[in-house]
């Protein structure tokens, strides 16, 4: 399939569309999605929980209003909401590629609504800025990995508050579940079992009848068959942005097997992410004969307590005492896309709110100029730090205050510490030649805030 150059056999290959392009894994232990579901052994949570047999699609209601749109030639916005596999430019890119090859009438948007090291959990509270205020025709959600440890339930919270938040926003709007793997669930998937968050999912979507794609399940057969290997011992070091887009030297490896990806999980663009986009693109051709309702209808909840009413709240200087200063006023750019305000807090500056509801949350970010925060919460304190041994670099955050709430009025009170923090020690070991190399980097101690994810309302 493969030459050692990395050029198709196949001149329909979707190589022709490619334009080649490291991944750091997000760990802290209030921010463990992503480690805990990939780095760690597969832990034991609802182990009983029924796995799905694996298939590479489920038609179900298919895809209506976007096909139908698509054959007529109209405008039309993709959106991607997802992880860090999302967010490289491969399988997002290349299928909208191919669907504007396919549809050359047809003027397609795509809208790249993923964040590297994030799960369901977050995505439902930024859903509504990131994908829905651009008024989607299609909205793609891929979750499976980064939400691989969540509770079943917490998965069903946020995924069915994902499509209902979707749905009360356009009921026209098709929805499609994609599915990816790691090494850590290729081998259960070619032997006929899909890992327990996207068996969940599968839950979901036949309560809603959301079409759904596993487009991991053809390459895992490979694995199976001794054509591909899912991984090479190189490290990688980041989780997002541009470095992810990394090219391989090789398309097979000694043997001649497919070489997926370095790490097990982020896809090489030229090799991991073609299979991944012929898989969906297989689908797709099938799932587009499946005619039916154009109006989606949000039937009785699977959950009552679903996260459709979650919110995120662009944060306010009415909030916050203290030595502050509003970023966005500085000019500053970093995360602009995914926060309408940021602020840097000082020590001693804090955060202070009141809310009615059941869960509580702030968006923040982890970075190498990071702090420590004391956070109460009903009178309740704990000690964070915002830095981890990955934090070289800064990364977009979902700092957890509180959840399972009593549905009442809650105090929130954050305060930036004056600890200083031995970064150095803090850094994992083969991450701290950056502090060697540049000390002043790591020397400031802020933490950044930009929002309030609550269910429930703000109050007075």
């Amino acid at each position: 399939m493969f030459s050692r150059n990395c050029h198709p056999t196949s001149q329909s290959s979707l190589f022709q569309l490619l334009t080649p392009q490291t991944w750091h894994t997000c760990q802290t232990w209030i921010y463990t999605l992503l480690v805990v579901a990939l780095l760690q052994p597969q832990m034991s949570l609802a182990a009983d929980y029924p796995q799905r047999s694996s298939t590479e699609f489920t038609a179900r209601g298919g895809l209506p209003n976007f096909f139908k749109k698509l054959d007529a030639g109209e405008d039309l916005t993709i959106a991607y909401l997802g992880g860090s596999i999302t967010a490289q430019a491969g399988w997002r890119v290349l299928s909208q590629q191919w669907l504007e090859k396919e549809y050359p009438k047809a003027n397609i948007k795509g809208i790249h609504a993923a964040i590297g090291g994030t799960g369901s959990d977050l995505g439902v509270f930024r859903v509504e800025n990131d994908a829905l205020a651009h008024k989607p025709d299609l909205l793609f959600i891929e979750f499976a990995v980064n939400d691989a440890n969540a509770e079943p339930t917490k998965i069903i919270q946020a995924m069915e508050g994902i499509v209902r938040k979707t749905w009360q926003s356009n009921p026209q709007t098709d929805i499609c579940f994609v599915y990816t793997m790691t090494f850590r669930d290729s081998t259960t998937l070619a032997d006929g079992a899909m890992k327990r968050s996207a068996s969940v999912m599968e839950e979901i979507a036949d309560h809603y009848d959301i079409p759904s794609v596993h487009m991991g399940y053809q390459a895992a057969l490979l694995e199976k068959a001794g054509k591909l290997i899912m991984k090479t011992d190189a490290p990688m070091t980041r989780v997002s942005g541009d470095e992810l887009n990394e090219a391989a030297e090789l398309a097979t490896d000694e043997e001649g097997r497919i070489i997926f990806s370095k790490d097990g999980v982020h896809p090489y663009v030229e090799t991991g992410h073609i299979l991944y986009t012929d898989a969906l693109i297989r689908s797709l051709k099938k799932i587009q004969k499946t005619t039916g309702k154009v109006q989606h209808k949000l039937m009785t909840p699977m959950r009552a307590d679903n996260l459709e009413n979650a919110q995120q709240i662009p944060l306010i200087s009415e909030y916050l005492s203290g030595d502050y200063t509003d970023m966005r006023r500085e000019g500053s750019k970093r995360f602009q896309k995914e926060m309408k305000q940021l602020y840097r807090l000082a020590p001693g500056a804090t955060l202070s709110f009141k809310f009615k509801g059941t869960e509580v949350a702030i968006y923040d970010w982890l970075g190498y100029d990071s702090s420590q925060i004391e956070i109460t919460l009903d009178g309740q304190t704990s000690i964070r730090t915002r830095m981890d041994g990955y934090c070289t670099y800064q990364r977009l955050a979902r700092l957890s205050v509180g959840n399972n709430l009593e549905d009442r009025i809650h105090t929130v009170s954050i305060r930036v510490l004056d600890t200083e923090l031995d970064k150095r020690d803090i850094l994992f070991e083969r991450n701290r030649a950056d502090y060697d190399k540049n000390p002043a980097k790591y020397t400031p101690h802020y933490w950044y805030a930009g929002a309030i994810f609550i269910v429930g309302e703000l109050v007075e």
